[in-house]
């Protein structure tokens, strides 16, 4: 089942990069433009990272520990672990079931969430055993600390460090992106290629997508540095010239820090008329405490905004008090599971909704909102087997809009966050017209994540692969970057 209005028919254009003919709605200067001095020279390229491993979002499990293509939509293969309510293939999710078994929709076998251990052992704990490199003496300048004379017509992004001194909440793990750094990376080269792909007549997009889809996050900023002092020009400002629409949308997104982009696209999706509710449930629902930590942080100086105060005016009642618990970044994140709570906080579920006349959303709102991944899927589990009925199919029938959209992110994610973002990513594409704003937000920020996972979800949930989706809904340069960012 697709969401109550869901996909969006579109969203804005990018502030600031307004489409060709349209030059007259760009903002105000300062208004919020990408920044285009990211990171200032001898700044390094992004908080330090811990020793233990790579900051990647989310806790997924290694290549390999999914069922195999064709098994899903459908009951898991024997011996697998329980998936969603019995729903009929193909119809995502459904009625309650007849027994409290799950099935219907896709769930690996094991999922490991904030702090687990390392699934995917690699030297360093970095793809390749490459370790990304820190600030000098390993701390992150702050924007009072940065000279931001060179660049006064724009912001300054400084990434953000909250207490790097800890191990973060996101699985230490080798990345399972599509994306990873490149070998004997030289970003002077790379500068010096991109230069002569925009100089003179024309522009060469090919050599552009060749080494923005090899090159990791890290290693564009490092690029995008070595630009400035090269030329004295501001990369961004001259793909910008040469570009256009939404390989423009693409390109820039790239070169966004995640964190930056994570908290432009919330700020893009509260400005202006209107709210896009879908990108605020898509971001706060499914980073971890950290990721939404630093996202809060980097909208506070960026943007000069409190992200708390933001949702607020431009959201109301129980979705207002969802998204204001997900954004305080305080899910538990304890990997272990209380089997007596999860039997508890089942009960309590079924009393707060299909139990009783009406529904007690405090209920759901504090319980979805506290506890750990691991706890919601046990949760679900007892759910099933006490009530014969499925937790997600209830909050279907006891809420609607957009916090029955936020609760179910959360429970999705509990059972399975790359089939989560398989789904968004197949109903941006689904239908006439794409959804491009979606497509190229999951695309570029679970890249270096967990984008391999969700292309394997997504062929076993839509017997199709991501990037023949891609390719029938999408064309020209911008869809061979897309191509080349999924590895197709």
């Amino acid at each position: 089942m697709s969401y109550p209005g869901y996909p969006p028919t579109g969203y804005p254009p990018f502030p600031g990069y307004p489409p060709a003919g349209q030059e007259s709605s760009v903002p105000a200067p300062g208004q919020y433009p990408y920044p285009s001095g990211f990171p200032p020279m001898g700044g390094g390229a992004y908080p330090p990272v811990p020793s233990g491993g790579y900051p990647g979002a989310g806790g997924y499990p290694a290549s390999g520990g999914y069922p195999a293509p064709g098994g899903y939509p459908g009951a898991p293969q024997p011996g697998g672990a329980p998936s969603y309510p019995g729903v009929p293939p193909g119809q995502g999710y459904g009625a309650p079931p007849s027994s409290a078994s799950f099935s219907g929709y896709p769930q690996p076998p094991s999922q490991t969430y904030g702090g687990g251990p390392a699934q995917v052992p690699l030297p360093g704990g970095f793809p390749g055993g490459q370790i990304p490199s820190q600030y000098p003496g390993g701390q992150a300048p702050y924007p009072s600390q940065i000279n931001t004379e060179s660049f006064p017509s724009y912001p300054v992004f400084s990434p953000v460090s909250l207490d790097n001194s800890s191990e973060p909440a996101a699985m230490t793990q080798g990345t399972q992106g599509t994306i990873r750094p490149a070998a004997n990376f030289d970003a002077m080269r790379d500068a010096e290629i991109l230069r002569k792909a925009m100089k003179g007549f024309g522009t060469d997009e090919q050599a552009i997508v060749d080494i923005v889809a090899s090159r990791s996050n890290d290693q564009r900023q490092k690029i995008k540095a070595a630009f400035k002092t090269m030329y004295g020009k501001d990369l961004i400002k001259d793909l910008k010239s040469e570009l256009s629409g939404n390989m423009e949308e693409l390109i820039l997104a790239l070169f966004m820090p995640p964190t930056y982009y994570d908290a432009w696209s919330l700020r893009n999706a509260m400005q202006g008329a209107g709210t896009q509710e879908r990108v605020l449930i898509e971001i706060l629902c499914t980073r971890t405490n950290q990721e939404i930590r630093d996202i809060v942080r980097c909208y506070q100086s960026e943007f000069g905004r409190d992200l708390e105060k933001d949702i607020r005016s431009d959201t109301s009642g129980h979705f207002e008090r969802l998204l204001v618990s997900m954004c305080q970044g305080n899910r538990d994140e304890n990997q272990s599971v209380n089997h007596q709570m999860a039997q508890e906080d089942a009960q309590r579920l079924y009393q707060a909704g299909e139990g009783r006349l009406g529904t007690d959303e405090s209920c759901f709102n504090m319980i979805l909102a506290t506890r750990s991944f691991p706890q919601l899927k046990a949760t679900m589990e007892a759910y099933s087997r006490m009530s014969n009925r499925d937790l997600l199919s209830s909050v279907g029938r006891e809420f609607s809009g957009y916090v029955e959209s936020g609760l179910k992110t959360i429970l999705q994610c509990a059972l399975n966050r790359p089939a989560f973002f398989a789904e968004r990513l197949y109903y941006s594409m689904k239908g006439a017209g794409t959804d491009d704003s979606t497509l190229v937000r999951i695309v570029v920020s679970r890249s270096e994540i967990d984008l391999v996972q969700i292309k394997q979800m997504f062929t076993q949930m839509y017997q199709k692969t991501l990037g023949t989706m891609i390719a029938s809904d999408t064309s020209g340069d911008y869809r061979k970057l897309l191509l080349a960012i999924v590895g197709q």
